[in-house]
C-alpha cells in the first residue's frame, strides 16, 4: 500500500506537467549593466575531460571584464598537471581564469565550493561538474533571471552527449529525463519547493551565505542548500528549455555508486531538513506534503525490496487459506503503482525526443527494469542514511565517452566493484525460479512483473561484473581504439 502511494504521486507530478507544460518562465527585467559572473569548476580526478570542460566554460558568451572562471581542483593524480597548464594558456589569451588546488578534500565538492566562494569575484556564480559541455550562450539566457533580487538560483536541464552509446546510458537518459522533464517543471511552475542540481545552475552569492552556506553533512550538498535557501525566502527558477549536455555514466558500478550517493544524500537531507519544513506554519500542506515525497522517494526503493520479497510467499499463502481475492488486490495495487511509472516515462520520451520519440519507447521497460534492479543498491544506500552511518563523497568517473567509438574500458578510474551484485544476480536467479513457480501455480497475472524484476535484477548484477572486471589503467592513451567486433559486443551487451 505504501509503494503504491509512491507510484500514485507520479500521476500527481504527471498531471501538473500537462496542466503547466506551456508555461515558460521570462526574466522580469533586462540588466543594463551585465553584474560579474564566476563561474566555479570543482574537479577531482578528471584527467579525461578537465580540458574540455575548461575550454567549453572558455568560450561561453558573456563580457570578458566580468567574467572569472575558478578551477577548483581536489585532484591527486595527471589531473593537476592537465588541469593547470590549460588554465595557464587560457589566462595568457586574456581569460580571467585562477587555478585553486587544495591539498585535502576536506567538506569534497561543498568544501571545494565553499573555499572557491570565498575568493569569487562575481556576485553571481554559476557550476559545472566535470563532465559538463555548457552551451555558449548559456549566461546569456539565466543571468537577467536575477534582475529581480527575490530570485536566489536559476538551474537548466541535463541534455546527454552520450545518449545513443549503448543501452545502458539509454536507460539511464530515460530516468534522468524523468526528473527534469517531468518533476523540475511540475514542482517549479506548481508552485512549490524543487532543487539546485549541483551543476549546471547559477546562484547569488548572497542566496549561499544567507541560507548558511556550502555544507558538507549531507552527500547531497546542493539539495541541501536549495531546500535552505527556499527556508529562507529565495525563489527559485527552472529552465526546461534550455539544455546543457553532460556525460552519462557508462560503467554500471559508476552508475550504481551515483544513484547510491543520490539516494542516501535524499534520505539524509529528508532527516536534516524535513522537520523544519513541518514546522513552519507559512507553508501549506501541499507544499510540505510535495517536499516528503521529494525528499524521501528513494525510501520506495526499500519498500520496493520488502515487496520482491513478501509477494510470492504471501499469494501462496493466501492460496493455500482460499483468500484468491486478496491475490487480485495485491495485483491491482502493484499494477496501479507499475502503470503510474509507465506513463510518466512515456510521457517523457514524448517531450524529450518529440518527432523521434518512438525510436526511444521501446526503452522504457528497460529503464523501469533496470529501476527495479537498483532495489537493492539503493535500499542500502537507505538504511545507511537512516542508521547515520558516514561514507566519504565518491565521485562518478568520467572518460570523454561522447561517440560509438570511444572505448572506456581501457582507461584508468576503475568504479569500485560492490558487492551488491552477487545479490543482484541471486535475486534474478530467485525471481527466474518463481516465474517458473507462478506458471505452474497458475498466477499468471504475476508473470509479466517477474519477469521485468528479474530481468532488472541479473542486468545489473552481471553487468556489474562485466564492467568490473578485465580493465586495464592505461592512463597515458586518452583516445584509445579497440577492434568494431570488440565495441560492438559490448554495445550489445
Amino acid at each position: 500500500m505504501l509503494l503504491c502511494i509512491f507510484g500514485l504521486h507520479r500521476y500527481y507530478l504527471s498531471y501538473l506537467y500537462k496542466k503547466y507544460k506551456h508555461k515558460k518562465p521570462v526574466p522580469g527585467s533586462r540588466y543594463k549593466n551585465l553584474p560579474v559572473v564566476t563561474i566555479q569548476l570543482p574537479i577531482y580526478n578528471e584527467m579525461y575531460v578537465v580540458e574540455r570542460l575548461i575550454s567549453s566554460v572558455c568560450k561561453i558568451d558573456y563580457p570578458r571584464e566580468l567574467l572569472e572562471i575558478q578551477v577548483l581542483d581536489d585532484s591527486t593524480d595527471k589531473t593537476v598537471e592537465i588541469a593547470s597548464r590549460c588554465v595557464n594558456q587560457f589566462k595568457e589569451s586574456g581569460i580571467d581564469i585562477v587555478y585553486i588546488h587544495r591539498e585535502n578534500r576536506e567538506g569534497y565538492k561543498a568544501g571545494a565550493l565553499r573555499e572557491g566562494l570565498k575568493k569569487a569575484k562575481g556576485e553571481l556564480l554559476a557550476v559545472f561538474d566535470a563532465d559538463f559541455i555548457p552551451p555558449r550562450e548559456f549566461l546569456r539566457n539565466t543571468v537577467d533571471f536575477f534582475s529581480d533580487p527575490g530570485i536566489g538560483m536559476v538551474q537548466v536541464r541535463w541534455g546527454h552527449v552520450n545518449l545513443d552509446y549503448s543501452t545502458l546510458t539509454k536507460a539511464q537518459a530515460i530516468l534522468l529525463d524523468g526528473h527534469f522533464m517531468i518533476e523540475q517543471t511540475a514542482r517549479y511552475n506548481g508552485g512549490m519547493f524543487f532543487n539546485f542540481n549541483g551543476t549546471a545552475g547559477v546562484l547569488r552569492k548572497e542566496c549561499i551565505e544567507s541560507s548558511g552556506g556550502w555544507q558538507h553533512d549531507t552527500l547531497t550538498e546542493d539539495l541541501d542548500l536549495s531546500y535552505r535557501a527556499q527556508l529562507a525566502g529565495w525563489k527559485l527558477v527552472y529552465l526546461r528549455d534550455m539544455v546543457a549536455d553532460a556525460e552519462l555514466p557508462v560503467d554500471m558500478n559508476a552508475f550504481k555508486s551515483q544513484q547510491h550517493r543520490w539516494a542516501k544524500g535524499g534520505v539524509q537531507t529528508a532527516i536534516k531538513i524535513l522537520p523544519e519544513v513541518f514546522r513552519r506554519k507559512d507553508l501549506s500542506f501541499r507544499i510540505k506534503s510535495e517536499a516528503f515525497f521529494h525528499l524521501f522517494g528513494n525510501i520506495s526503493y526499500l519498500l520496493l525490496l520488502v515487496l520482491f520479497l513478501l509477494m510470492f510467499p504471501m499469494g501462496f499463502f493466501w492460496s493455500e487459506i482460499g483468500w484468491d481475492s486478496g491475490i487480485l488486490v495485491n495485483v491491482f495495487a502493484i499494477t496501479a503503482g507499475t502503470l503510474s511509472f509507465v506513463l510518466f516515462y512515456i510521457i517523457t520520451v514524448r517531450e524529450v525526443h518529440g518527432k523521434n520519440w518512438l525510436a526511444y519507447l521501446k526503452y522504457v521497460p528497460l529503464a523501469i527494469s533496470i529501476g527495479a534492479g537498483m532495489a537493492v543498491n539503493n535500499s542500502k544506500a537507505v538504511l545507511e542514511a537512516l542508521l547515520g552511518k558516514n561514507s566519504e563523497f565518491r565521485r562518478t568517473p568520467k572518460f570523454a565517452v561522447t561517440s560509438r567509438n570511444d572505448n572506456w574500458r581501457s582507461r584508468s578510474y576503475v568504479a569500485s566493484k560492490e558487492a551488491t551484485a552477487i545479490i543482484e544476480i541471486a535475486f534474478g536467479v530467485m525471481f527466474f525460479l518463481q516465474t517458473l513457480l507462478a506458471i505452474y501455480m497458475g498466477y499468471l497475472g504475476w508473470v509479466p512483473f517477474l519477469l521485468l524484476i528479474q530481468f532488472g535484477f541479473l542486468y545489473t548484477g552481471l553487468l556489474s561484473i562485466f564492467h568490473g572486471t578485465g580493465k586495464k589503467g592505461a592512463a597515458a592513451h586518452i583516445n584509445p581504439i579497440i577492434p568494431e567486433p570488440a565495441l560492438q559486443r559490448e554495445k550489445d551487451f
